[in-house]
């Protein structure tokens, strides 16, 4: 079993198992991670990804939870590392059906990594998430602030990086868990983008009703104590966190003493901002309705991401409002002709 990357002078590309390579942000990472050499073995279900996404490498279609099927990709494709994205991520749903999300991000997490125990594959970048702080004491938010979860998807995030902590303490396994924030904007090529069914983030939401398919964006709440009344979120283009998870993966070789990394821009947009910026970048009014605040959204949510920039030396290049909007529309133009 391969447990580090091949030399320059073997024929092979060096093989990750991306699992949920076919998602959103796991299609990007595959994207990312052929560019810089490596050959992304794409394992997912398909009943969120979306088999178009998958262009830079093989898929395999199965389930975390069949421990079979995963042990025969494996075993097929010898991948050195894994990067973990296959997850259930609806903060609503997973109040309403926790047991659904303990089900797949957890147990399924850790059929995963007895897997990578058992084939000894010892590096392993988890995708993880801000959630995992529910609503911090303080801005911005470091690595060091206290992990209080408030729903069950951030709690089975959490869950997972205790797991990892403890496997890398039982075994030889190197990880990396990176805890982002609000993931915008899609490929600048083109090529991959969001399309979420049902689609709950706010920047889709919006560029729908900016075109027509909506007939408004709901703003939840506008009495909030920031500028315009609004939420303040910390957005970070799809692509910056894709780099980051190479990057990451190559921390492991060199220096895989810090494991938990935020990433964000350590700049907030409320979410007036966003619908003014896609006012900007489409050239269309879009209609607001606003309605009551929700249950459990903080006011503000702004990442700290020094640590990622010392030690990955990783910078979000690509996440200013306008290029997050801008790619954003392109890419829903553009699957609106293709995709239907």
């Amino acid at each position: 079993m391969v447990t580090t990357p091949p030399t320059e002078s073997s024929s092979s590309r060096p093989v990750v198992l991306v699992t949920g390579g076919a998602g959103y942000i796991g299609s990007h990472a595959c994207k990312a991670l052929s560019r810089a050499g490596f050959l992304p073995i794409t394992y997912d279900s398909l009943i969120y990804g979306h088999e178009w996404a998958v262009k830079w490498g093989p898929l395999e279609r199965g389930d975390i939870l069949d421990r079979a099927r995963l042990d025969a990709a494996i075993l097929k494709h010898e991948p050195f590392a894994i990067m973990h994205f296959a997850a259930h991520a609806y903060v609503g749903e997973s109040v309403t059906d926790p047991g659904k999300y303990f089900r797949n991000n957890v147990a399924g997490s850790l059929n995963l990594l007895e897997a990578a125990r058992d084939h000894k594959i010892a590096r392993f970048v988890f995708s993880s998430t801000c959630a995992t702080y529910g609503v911090p004491d303080s801005l911005p938010i470091r690595e060091t602030t206290v992990q209080r979860p408030i729903n069950p998807y951030g709690a089975s995030k959490l869950m997972v990086e205790r797991m990892l902590a403890d496997f890398s303490v039982a075994h030889p396994l190197r990880f990396a868990a990176l805890r982002y924030f609000n993931a915008a904007g899609a490929d600048a090529d083109g090529e991959i983008g969001e399309d979420h069914t049902p689609e709950t983030h706010l920047i889709p939401l919006v560029l729908d009703a900016a075109a027509g398919v909506r007939p408004s964006v709901q703003i939840f709440g506008d009495d909030y104590a920031t500028p315009d009344g609004t939420c303040i979120r910390d957005y970070i283009h799809v692509s910056d966190l894709a780099d980051a998870h190479v990057k990451a993966l190559q921390h492991l070789e060199t220096d895989p003493q810090d494991r938990h990394f935020n990433l964000g821009t350590g700049h907030g947009h409320s979410v007036r901002q966003l619908i003014e910026a896609a006012e900007t970048a489409t050239g269309k009014k879009i209609n607001v309705v606003v309605g009551p605040r929700r249950a459990g959204d903080p006011p503000e949510l702004v990442a700290d991401p020094a640590l990622a920039g010392r030690r990955l030396n990783w910078h979000a290049t690509r996440s200013t409002l306008d290029n997050l909007m801008s790619t954003a529309w392109k890419w829903h133009n553009r699957a609106a002709k293709e995709l239907g």
